[in-house]
């Protein structure tokens, strides 16, 4: 991929199109660790979450969301750049997904990788994953300081669905978002 070129430009853009040495596939259990630093790194880093939250543990054990889901990763030349992870209904992870939705929670993106289409990649791979296996909808739950992600999610056509809006235990409010198959 040339400087300036972005991996994001359409929303159809698939995982072979971003740049040649940007692989998506599925976390290897050396790479629990670099995971999991990286997702509570965002998350705590970027002030989404409180340092001493108990999400944080659940952020940081990639061992147990791979047991209980998919984890896919972007990685380079061995580096771990990015995550997400894809939630069936009714499985442990899946927080607000209905029968026929495929969840996505947990996405983090190096900042230094920011900006050349990791994260719409990693999106662009829960949405082929939902499309191979007959979901009608995905759908994510993000929170309102998660502007890059809200961009990545806005671009890619998911829709507010306010009437599934949420709030945790701790009074943080989440939105959610739709995309139909």
């Amino acid at each position: 991929m040339s400087r300036g070129q972005s991996a994001e430009t359409t929303p159809e853009r698939s995982r072979a199109e971003l740049a040649p040495e940007i692989e998506i596939r599925p976390v290897r259990e050396e790479e629990f660790a670099d995971v999991g630093a990286l997702t509570v790194g965002i998350y705590v880093g970027e002030g989404h979450i409180h340092p001493e939250s108990l999400y944080v543990a659940e952020l940081f054990d990639t061992a147990k969301r791979a047991r209980a889901a998919e984890v896919l990763v972007a990685s380079r030349a061995g580096e771990v750049l990015g995550s997400v992870t894809i939630a069936r209904p009714k499985t442990p992870f899946a927080d607000i997904a209905r029968p026929g939705e495929l969840e996505f929670r947990m996405l983090a993106v190096d900042p230094r990788a920011r900006g050349g289409g990791i994260g719409a990649a990693l999106v662009r791979a829960v949405i082929e994953t939902a499309r191979v296996e007959d979901f009608e909808a995905v759908i994510l739950t993000t929170m309102p300081g998660m502007a890059d992600a809200r961009r990545i999610y806005d671009r890619i056509g998911f829709s507010h669905v306010p009437e599934r809006d949420w709030v945790t235990d701790t009074g943080t409010a989440l939105t959610v978002m739709r995309l139909a198959l």
